[in-house]
């Protein structure tokens, strides 16, 4: 069981290439979670420094691999931005309305489910390059899966790269994938407390998105005090109200990307990592 967040590890992260005529190409790639894990009820029983001790463990080993994940990236100008969110939030549609308006931009895009290709299947259709990862039982993907399905879907040079992640605002926070960003998804149907029930997640999020304020009339939903919330967990943060079903406030998105691409390329640039 995972010390940071305990998720189980007894099944392998499969990492699926989903194809037309319901084929599939799953590539297993050993242990899922490649941090280390102890079985068995014996943990209950030590003392609570060590269970920090591997907690700290843990989170360095995964910050190792998640910088040699964000050197390759930067080496192929590949800017990734690590999509959290609750299940339901729309994530994936947002993912879909963006790489059908956005068709001029070479995307790529990893999911991550627990089980299925729904989400792959729905990416797929829209002809951008995807993989799946399905974590089993475990609740967030970490630097490890990532690498495993960089290698996989192999994204060329100046790809924009959605990872999808799990839907769940707790684990996500802790494991660092070498993203350029961590864009939150939250909806007017969770409620406007999310940002304080989630602190964690905010905080280390360069985005977070309101969605499906086409709902505002209809839900107890305060979208002042939400921002309110948000502002005060994580001062520097960029709050940006859409809805992905009517339009509204996405080219706002669109926006913030622009940036964002822009601003890893000159730093990119900037270091003389520049690439062929």
């Amino acid at each position: 069981m995972c010390a940071t967040c305990g998720c189980g590890d007894n099944t392998a992260a499969v990492i699926t290439i989903p194809h037309e005529h319901g084929q599939e190409i799953p590539h297993e790639h050993g242990a899922g979670h490649s941090h280390d894990h102890g079985h068995g009820t014996d943990h209950v029983h030590l003392p609570v420094t060590e269970t920090v001790t591997l907690e700290q463990k843990i989170l360095a080993k995964n910050d190792i691999l998640a910088s040699r994940n964000r050197e390759w990236l930067e080496q192929r100008n590949i800017v990734a931005f690590n999509m959290t969110s609750s299940p339901g939030s729309g994530k994936t549609a947002l993912l879909e309305r963006t790489i059908r308006e956005l068709g001029e931009l070479p995307i790529a895009v990893i999911e991550g489910d627990q089980e299925t290709l729904l989400d792959a299947e729905r990416i797929r259709a829209t002809g951008c390059p995807v993989v799946q990862v399905n974590t089993g039982a475990g609740c967030h993907l970490d630097a490890e899966m990532l690498r495993q399905a960089l290698d996989t879907l192999n994204p060329a040079a100046g790809t924009l790269l959605f990872v999808e992640n799990v839907g769940n605002l707790v684990c996500p926070a802790l494991f660092d994938l070498g993203e350029r960003s961590k864009v939150v998804v939250i909806s007017v149907t969770e409620g406007t407390d999310k940002p304080l029930k989630y602190p964690h997640m905010i905080a280390a999020a360069g985005l977070v998105i309101v969605n499906k304020t086409d709902l505002l009339p209809y839900v107890d939903f305060d979208l002042e005090k939400c921002r309110e919330y948000a502002l005060s967990v994580n001062p520097g943060v960029e709050i940006l109200p859409m809805s992905v079903s009517t339009g509204d406030g996405v080219s706002r998105w669109y926006e913030w990307l622009a940036r964002e691409r822009g601003t890893a390329t000159v730093t990119s640039l900037d270091r003389g990592d520049r690439r062929d």
